[in-house]
């Protein structure tokens, strides 16, 4: 059976959606919460696991509009691991969606499109 995790989001987290049977994994909203690492440990532990097994394309759809300097960082982390394994041959596209009045994640998507080597960046600003 493949995993799939929505979480509606509230003030403080995003939604989520992870689809396993679609490629597919969506995070939209503000993601500021004091525990956001264990939403994000558990994504990371199925990723760990997905990534490992036969795709043709894996879409990560980001439409976070804020987040703290604690979630930037798992952020990063999780973008650096997609990207080793866009390395090894896999197709894996980030989608960076914001919008053109938010200057803070369009110059965090421009920062972090700087350290990917391998998966497919695109910044989306509408």
């Amino acid at each position: 059976m493949a995993f799939r995790l929505e979480k509606e989001k509230t003030a403080s987290m995003p939604y989520v959606l992870v689809d396993e049977e679609k490629n597919n994994m969506k995070l939209e909203g503000r993601c500021f919460h004091e525990n956001i690492g264990l939403l994000f440990n558990e994504i990371n532990q199925w990723l760990d696991v997905y990534l490992e097994t036969d795709f043709e394309v894996f879409t990560f759809d980001n439409e976070i509009s804020y987040y703290n300097s604690s979630t930037t960082k798992i952020i990063y982390n999780m973008l650096m691991k997609l990207d080793k394994y866009a390395g090894s041959g896999k197709k894996i596209v980030v989608n960076w969606i914001t919008t053109e009045d938010n200057e803070v994640m369009i110059e965090c998507g421009e920062d972090f499109m700087e350290d990917i080597e391998n998966l497919t960046f695109n910044l989306i600003v509408n």
